[in-house]
């Protein structure tokens, strides 16, 4: 037995007095997972040398962490080996629940930075809330969705550790809570960099014990008690109400607060009090809008317990900090009520007065008057994305489209300001979780053929090239897919007792559920089909399951009704034996990371959908490139650097680009093409025409309102679903055509996995080290 064998089968017997062949599952797992804590934990405790960086944000989307820690520390094997000698599935640990903390892309990319950080040595610490329930879990009645809580913790934690002593205070105008840090190991690949993830978890000032209270006093306890645990309680907590918005107001300095007071601490510890150098030890990168409150919190620090003036202090704000854009959404662009922050962060707020009168002089002497789209407090409103940018020293986009976005169209003003501080940082994903280990056999093929140095150098993807054009690995290609297709019909049985053909083409679009990502555009797409297939107009059509995964959020009606919507399609389809041969549509329930392993693998084709100029960048593209699909997809996001990589050619791009969108934005009428082209009435009328049904909600019509008459927010067909819908369609049906030449089409797809080199991010967070942190 290898060592590490040996300390799971001791673990087991000094945590639960128990064997390999008697253990529990959650018993292996948190066995396991402590041997392999124990592996690291010399490694982890070594002090960073020189300047580190922090990684703050809301989400850390991680997923099951006990295969992909194993992988990285070299255990996975062994591990299986005990399992397999003990008469025990290797896939016994599926059942454990993800860690669920975070909502989609956003999330993920954090999670992967932090793996690429750690296999390539680049000291980076992350911070974010270790929310008692993870994003919601998803269940379908009659269609929809519905929302269970998700206690992730049920399993256990064994992959943190609590530091009581490192607890932090933080106040509020109405309340003061404890911080109080759990610790992750991240380990790089090869385990010889452990970094750290700290989440933060809130709890009551007053210790809780009943006894030594009267009614009243208890009853007070009690409360003081939940109010402090709701802060970290759920991820994004529903702000449709003043409580929601306070609740989230509060989750976003709570983080903040705690990580910039322990990053504070460690830099006294190491430097003294001589806070001038502070930006030559820690450069804090701020995911998005979310964590923008730490720029007046370490302004607040460095004037308070710091002591120093206003104008140094802000330099060191600004040298520290900088700040990714992840969206042009104004939704997500977030603004604060200026009563609701106040009363929330009544000793924060004079900070960012202070921010906003530098910022009105600096105008001044750069001669600008009009002041409006520039201010941070602004019509009663404080506007965060504007002291991110004007408070930091770099902002950038996440693909080359979006950050040419950013510049030219949706804050040209602040470009023209400071060009200088603009910059790009294409997203990526980690080969590791994303191929490695989530698609074994499509890496041993890889390789077989060019050696292992892609795990940890994903340039060398570029030797996989000369394959495409051999006959026996385009087939051996084709034979691991239909390996992951099996799979994925196996886990998708036992998940959502819905029977997969395996021959079929897998054409697939998995992403959180929202307008702009057009997946009703897919759905009309699907029905076109469904009529053309009946109707005899569509000939040749090879047999193709439609996959769908996402999530609305809980107050997102609209979104909701395209999940009902896309729920009846699938009925309607699936239980017509007149095509139900030719075509199935799955909305595969719960969609998360560990759903995502087994989805992307199988997959043909990939729906990238969105209307041009909306999604920043989009990973899970990247995700599919180099499990070899090709992208079905418009010219938005990293699908234009994917296909300039790839060779349009080996893909299907269709749809208006944002060029021509600009140019009829003012002029567009979809009921122009709904009236002219009978196609498209078709399918929108199905939402209103009896031929599927909402089941009294409402949606349906709602849905086929926004489309034609609009809404008091935006116009018709905001998103242009009608515009683009024949154009995709067409691109469709040549991507289910082209899939009758396997070797051609297995052709295809080498291709794209030979040139997703540059979509690791590896490449991206050498970027953001390089050329952003200097480190």
């Amino acid at each position: 037995m290898q060592p590490f064998q040996e300390a799971i089968v001791h673990k087991l017997r000094e945590m639960y007095h128990t064997d390999m062949k008697s253990a529990t599952t959650k018993q292996l797992y948190n066995a396991v997972s402590q041997a392999a804590m124990d592996t690291c934990r010399d490694t982890w405790a070594q002090p960073v040398q020189g300047k580190t960086a922090c990684y703050l944000s809301a989400e850390f989307l991680l997923g099951r962490l006990i295969h992909s820690n194993l992988m990285n520390l070299g255990l996975l094997k062994e591990t299986e080996d005990l399992l397999n000698s003990a008469g025990i599935n290797p896939n016994v640990f599926e059942d454990v629940e993800d860690d669920a903390l975070g909502n989609g892309g956003l999330g993920r990319l954090a999670a992967c930075f932090l793996d690429s950080a750690a296999t390539q040595g680049i000291p980076l610490m992350g911070y974010g809330i270790r929310y008692r329930y993870g994003l919601f879990k998803q269940r379908f009645a009659y269609g929809y969705q519905e929302e269970d809580a998700d206690d992730w913790l049920a399993w256990g934690d064994p992959w943190s550790v609590r530091r009581e002593d490192q607890k932090v205070r933080v106040n509020f105008g109405d309340q003061s809570v404890w911080a109080v840090p759990y610790d992750m190991p991240i380990i790089g690949y090869g385990g010889k960099v452990v970094n750290t993830l700290r989440l933060w978890q809130a709890e009551a000032i007053q210790p809780f014990n009943f006894r030594l209270f009267n009614d009243q006093k208890y009853q007070e306890a009690v409360q003081q008690k939940n109010d402090a645990e709701a802060i970290s309680a759920v991820l994004y907590p529903n702000d449709d109400t003043d409580a929601g918005k306070r609740l989230r107001l509060k989750q976003q300095y709570f983080f903040s607060s705690a990580s910039l007071q322990s990053i504070f601490a460690d830099y006294t510890a190491k430097c003294g009090t001589d806070y001038s150098k502070f930006a030559e030890q820690y450069a804090i990168q701020l995911n998005d809008t979310h964590p923008t409150v730490s720029i007046p919190e370490l302004l607040r620090l460095l004037m308070t317990q710091g002591h120093m003036g206003f104008e140094p202090a802000f330099q060191v704000v600004q040298k520290t900090f900088a700040y990714t854009n992840h969206t042009i959404m104004a939704e997500a662009l977030e603004k604060w009520n200026l009563s609701l922050f106040q009363s929330v962060l009544p000793e924060v707020y004079p900070y960012v007065v202070m921010i906003q009168n530098r910022l009105s002089n600096e105008l001044v002497k750069k001669n600008i008057t009009e002041t409006g789209k520039y201010n941070i407090i602004q019509d009663g409103m404080i506007h965060m994305a504007r002291m991110a940018i004007y408070s930091t020293h770099s902002t950038n986009g996440v693909a080359k489209i979006h950050t040419e976005i950013i510049k030219h169209s949706a804050l040209p003003e602040w470009y023209a300001l400071y060009p200088e501080r603009f910059n790009n940082k294409t997203n990526g994903v980690t080969q590791r979780r994303w191929l490695a280990l989530c698609n074994r056999e499509l890496a041993d093929f890889i390789t077989e053929r060019i050696g292992s140095g892609w795990v940890t150098d994903f340039s060398q993807m570029s030797r996989l090239k000369p394959y495409a054009e051999d006959q026996s690995s385009r087939q051996r290609f084709l034979e691991i897919k239909q390996e992951k297709k099996n799979q994925l019909a196996d886990y998708m049985y036992r998940k959502d007792r819905f029977g997969l053909n395996t021959s079929n083409i897998f054409d697939i679009q998995v992403k959180r559920l929202h307008e702009y990502k057009r997946q009703l555009l897919n759905a009309f797409s699907i029905l076109d089909m469904y009529f053309g297939i009946k109707d005899g107009r569509i000939q040749g059509f090879h047999p193709t399951t439609f996959i769908f995964g996402a999530k609305a959020a809980p107050g997102y009606y609209r979104a909701k009704g395209i999940i009902k919507f896309i729920n009846e399609v699938a009925n309607l389809v699936n239980y017509d034996n007149a095509v139900n041969r030719r075509m199935q549509v799955i909305f595969a329930s719960n969609y998360n990371v560990s759903y995502a392993e087994k989805l992307i693998p199988a997959a043909d084709i990939s729906e990238q959908i969105s209307t041009a100029g909306t999604e920043a960048s989009g990973t899970s593209n990247m995700k599919f490139m180099m499990n070899g699909a090709v992208t079905l997809g418009t010219y938005d996001g990293a699908n234009i650097e994917i296909v300039q990589n790839a060779g349009e050619e080996n893909n299907y791009i269709f749809g208006a680009r944002v060029e021509d969108l600009d140019k009829i934005k003012d002029t567009y009428d979809p009921v122009k093409l709904y009236e002219k082209e009978p196609r498209i009435r078709r399918v929108v009328d199905t939402l209103i025409d009896g031929t599927l049904t909402d089941g009294g909600s409402g949606w349906f019509a709602e849905l086929y309102d926004s489309l034609l008459k609009g809404a008091s927010w935006h116009k018709p067909d905001n998103y242009y679903l009608l515009l683009d819908f024949l154009p995709y369609c067409d691109a469709r049906l040549q991507a289910n055509h082209d899939y009758a030449d396997r070797q051609a089409f297995a052709k295809k797809c080498l291709l794209n996995i030979a040139a997703a080199g540059p979509f690791t991010s590896d490449r991206t967070i050498r970027q953001y080290a390089d050329e952003i942190w200097h480190i």
